[in-house]
């Protein structure tokens, strides 16, 4: 905004220069970059183009464009990938448009007029005809499944389930705005329209940053990053007008801001008087008419100023009192919902007291401490980094989201019976298998809730082996319970995370194997494992880790056993004590030529 208010390239270079921090440090730069392409785009439109404008963009493209391809990560995708075309379309129109200013000044207006459509007509017809001829032989790459994602909700989960698995990528809720915003949410709009009151380059640029970043926070709740800066702005500014007006002074005190010199001033001519002609104007910009200020003579005065009193202390005590409401929220959430950390969970007792569950680092702990350091670690993708972090232990899968088809081959193996996910975990040369469990503790965030997402993972890239409808029971439910599908009781995530279960009391008054988060008896309590075993359970059972079993040595022999019944010999009795032996496994001579040497 300084940039576009003074035109200097030296504000523009310091935009540039955030601009490189922040493609280092997330990827939603995207975000940003075609925001202010955005932003000069509309500002051509609206006519409101000036050489500020010009100055500030280009330099701002040009030296973030150079900048962030410097980032290892980012390489060449500022000019290969769809979602940098429109930074460069703008930055185009700007050379074309300066091109046509040029030739205004120096063509008539009937002859400018012609070729101003043309050039406008070419540039944008070669523009997208390049474009797209670029996209076709594979120079540009076409738009990533997470941007369709942003336009079309549905697309993830048809086409790209581990997007849609993800639980930032989901839509935010109104729960998740309070939280992080709370009354900022009220003060968000009225912030808007008081920019609407007032448009300016830099209102502009507010606006649209406050309308595309709302939409795309509703979309992913992950993007809430985006909205939150633009939201304290529009708020301060809801809060600033406000108390502008509350605390300024009615008519009848304006008075006693002049001086006497300044209130004859204001009865003077300012013709007979242009030496003091500003005097006049902040004396009539202070001071009402002559007809207000009898009316408020004639009025009165102490009924008036006590109702006006009492009523700007009502409005300014309302906006105090949600202040110190939203500092108090805030301080709550940031002690409570951003600060714990996701590796140790906390729960309230009845009484009051707190009872810390500790079994993720416990069950990273018996990693590091009882296996091999190179042996390899199963689990879903969700505690990839974690398990690398905290056991030192290499993982198939880690957060890393990008390699669809290695998570689909993982969602495949816990899909599958023990029997095809031994084959897997084989050819993957698997040691252990982790998942968590909060059947006991009534854990929400484990594997079998998650379990769907694995299905759907694993259909896409193997949809002859795995199909989703075959986890569902014939009235399309997803039950663990008796009612469950066959498919699904017998699938290994499903053994592993209720292995041993079916023997446990969680409540009084509950049967074996009743489940706390899916308030459910489990349908398969006689579960039998013959190519894993069990290795470590946590305290709480949040963190079990099965190891694989390795190939038997002996293949076991499926030839029948010969008869134990003796032939009886047809020899006579005579020679029964003469009988002639053999030598078992007796060596034989095979004949054959002299050597060279024997035959000198």
């Amino acid at each position: 905004i300084r940039s576009v208010k003074t035109g200097s390239v030296f504000w523009a270079s310091l935009a540039a220069l955030s601009y490189f921090y922040m493609v280092s440090a997330w990827g939603g730069y995207v975000f940003i970059i075609n925001l202010i392409s955005l932003h000069v785009l509309v500002l051509l439109l609206m006519g409101r183009f000036s050489a500020r404008i010009y100055v500030a963009y280009t330099t701002f493209f040009i030296l973030g464009l150079l900048l962030s391809m410097q980032i290892p990560f980012v390489g060449f995708q500022p000019v290969r990938t769809s979602e940098h075309m429109a930074a460069h379309g703008v930055f185009l129109l700007l050379q074309a448009y300066n091109a046509l200013v040029f030739f205004r000044e120096h063509v008539p207006w009937t002859a400018f007029k012609q070729l101003f459509y043309t050039i406008v007509a070419a540039a944008g017809g070669l523009v997208f005809l390049g474009v797209l001829l670029l996209t076709y032989l594979g120079y540009v790459a076409p738009w990533s499944g997470r941007f369709y994602s942003l336009y079309d909700t549905g697309y993830a989960r048809i086409h790209i389930p581990i997007i849609a698995s993800v639980s930032e990528h989901q839509p935010t809720t109104w729960h998740s705005f309070f939280l992080d915003l709370h009354v900022l949410v009220m003060a968000f709009p009225a912030g808007v329209w008081f920019c609407f009151q007032r448009m300016s380059d830099e209102c502009v640029f507010v606006i649209l940053y406050a309308v595309s970043a709302a939409y795309f926070a509703g979309v992913m709740v992950r993007l809430m990053l985006t909205l939150t800066p633009i939201v304290c702005v529009m708020a301060a500014v809801t809060f600033s007008k406000t108390f502008f007006v509350y605390l300024a002074p009615d008519k009848s005190e304006r008075s006693q801001i002049l001086s006497p010199e300044e209130t004859e001033v204001l009865q003077e001519p300012v013709e007979e008087n242009p030496a003091r002609a500003r005097l006049v104007a902040k004396a009539r910009k202070h001071l009402a008419s002559e007809a207000e200020r009898q009316a408020i003579e004639e009025r009165p005065v102490e009924q008036e100023e006590d109702s006006i009193s009492s009523y700007r202390s009502m409005v300014l005590g309302v906006m105090l009192i949600f202040l110190a409401f939203f500092a108090v929220h805030s301080i709550w959430v940031t002690s409570n919902a951003y600060s714990s950390p996701s590796v140790v969970l906390e729960t309230w007792n009845k009484d009051g007291t707190r009872t810390i569950l500790d079994d993720f680092r416990e069950g990273y702990f018996w990693l590091r401490q009882n296996t091999h350091p190179k042996a390899r670690v199963m689990s879903w993708w969700d505690y990839g980094y974690q398990i690398a972090g905290f056991a030192n232990r290499t993982t198939l899968v880690d957060n890393n989201t990008w390699n669809n088809s290695h998570i689909a081959l993982v969602g495949k193996a816990m899909s599958s019976d023990e029997t095809a996910a031994y084959e897997i975990m084989r050819e993957l040369d698997v040691n252990y298998v982790l998942v968590i469990f909060g059947g006991v503790i009534g854990y929400s965030g484990d594997d079998i809730n998650k379990f769907l997402w694995m299905v759907r993972i694993a259909q896409g890239e193997h949809p002859k082996d795995i199909k989703e409808s075959n986890y569902f029971t014939p009235g399309g439910e997803f039950r663990v319970d008796a009612e469950g599908s066959p498919t699904l009781l017998n699938c290994l995530m499903y053994k592993l995370s209720y292995y041993r279960f079916g023997e446990m009391k969680t409540d009084s008054g509950k049967p074996l194997g009743f489940d706390r988060t899916r308030h459910v008896e489990i349908g398969n309590k006689n579960i039998r494992l013959t190519k894993l075993e069990e290795a470590f359970t946590s305290e709480h059972w949040l963190v079990r880790i099965f190891k694989v079993k390795d190939l038997e040595n002996r293949e076991r022999s499926v030839k029948p056993r010969p008869s134990s019944r003796k032939k009886k010999s047809a020899r006579p009795r005579k020679a029964e004590g003469r009988v002639r032996g053999h030598i078992k496994d007796k060596l034989k001579v095979i004949p054959g030529t002299k050597s060279l040497k024997a035959q000198r």
